[in-house]
């Protein structure tokens, strides 16, 4: 990072070596002791030095939520904006302007609840900024309700006899509002998800990264079975494009698909070999829909495990610049008329 082209012009300037320090602000992290928002931020701070980007053409932008204090943390720039609308004012920014490099930070409630709406429309808009979707099933800041993505039965502080509504699927919900690029990580597993946060900024248009993030006030050990050391290795699918479906303790489990329906298949068995297994393709999106389903419980008659990594990838135009492209067509046409614009030449008399 010691040679940055910061005008656009061509002229290299020397900069110092940034750290993760260097991305840390001087205020105090509040947020409970043990949430898996600690370890996102901290990867985040990590991962930032090594993007070759300059602090002051970052921008963190958050709604309202735990995971919406992020900006307070980031020795970037920061907008703190108000409940679900921080993808609308994200998309305002980057089309006013494009050079910055935006991220979104929101929880579940946030971006799938009151900014649902927002958010599928910059998925299909695929404007260039980095959206991370801190998932903890739960209500954290307003003290325990049930989320868009809490489960069938959940009982809550809202939802005393069990929750009612069926959750929502947001990689699922990516897929159909056109991503381009979906992916999910978690707290726990920094390693992954430090390698994540890079693919997600490396990609040209809107880059979705679900996050499982434990609350442990609220919602302690939602994600136990993929993150607890006895019992992950049977339940993560880490997604490696290009290699076949495979996971358990030994790797001796892998997925097969017969037509379009996945099922589990024993690698110890005789006549059962790899080259039958189900290769990764970050470019299918009809197997990416299909790997987004991955949601039964364990034990129950048809498990899957639950899918790790990058599910899909589209090169596509970003909307930032396509509409710089029409002003600049518009411009050539000559000055403007506002009068005239608004006056129309839809014109009648009433007499």
């Amino acid at each position: 990072m010691s040679a940055l082209d910061l005008q656009g012009n061509g002229k290299k300037l020397d900069l110092p070596v940034l750290t993760a320090k260097d991305f840390a602000s001087e205020q105090e992290v509040r947020w409970c002791p043990g949430c898996g928002d600690y370890s996102i931020l901290k990867q985040v701070q990590a991962v930032l030095p090594e993007l070759g980007v300059p602090r002051e053409n970052i921008v963190f932008v958050s709604g309202i939520g735990c995971s919406s204090r992020f900006p307070y943390y980031m020795e970037t720039f920061g907008i703190h904006s108000i409940h679900g609308r921080a993808t609308a004012i994200a998309t305002g920014l980057k089309a006013a302007r494009p050079d910055l490099d935006v991220w979104i930070v929101g929880g579940d409630g946030d971006l799938l609840s009151i900014g649902g709406n927002h958010t599928l429309h910059l998925l299909r808009r695929n404007l260039n900024v980095n959206v991370l979707l801190f998932n903890n099933e739960i209500y954290g800041l307003t003290k325990g309700q049930y989320s868009p993505t809490s489960p069938v039965g959940f009982v809550a502080k809202s939802t005393p006899y069990g929750a009612l509504d069926y959750p929502i699927n947001p990689l699922a919900l990516a897929v159909g509002a056109g991503g381009t690029f979906i992916a999910r990580a978690m707290d726990r597993d920094v390693k992954h998800l430090r390698e994540m946060l890079k693919r997600a900024h490396a990609h040209k248009g809107t880059s979705f990264l679900e996050i499982y993030q434990n609350c442990v006030i609220f919602n302690d050990g939602a994600f136990e079975d993929f993150t607890e050391k006895d019992v992950k290795a049977e339940n993560d699918l880490f997604l490696e494009h290009g290699k076949p479906l495979i996971f358990g303790k030994n790797n001796d489990k892998g997925i097969k698909l017969f037509g379009l329906k996945p099922i589990v298949v024993d690698l110890t068995l005789p006549n059962v070999s790899k080259d039958d297994l189900w290769i990764h393709d970050e470019n299918d999106r009809t197997k990416a829909s299909i790997l987004t389903r991955f949601f039964d419980e364990p034990g129950s008659e048809h498990y899957m495990p639950r899918p790790f990594g990058v599910f899909y990838v589209e090169e596509r135009f970003c909307y930032e610049n396509a509409m710089l492209d029409q002003l600049n067509l518009a411009k050539q046409k000559g000055d403007g008329d506002l009068d005239a614009l608004l006056r129309g030449k839809e014109t009648w008399v009433v007499s």
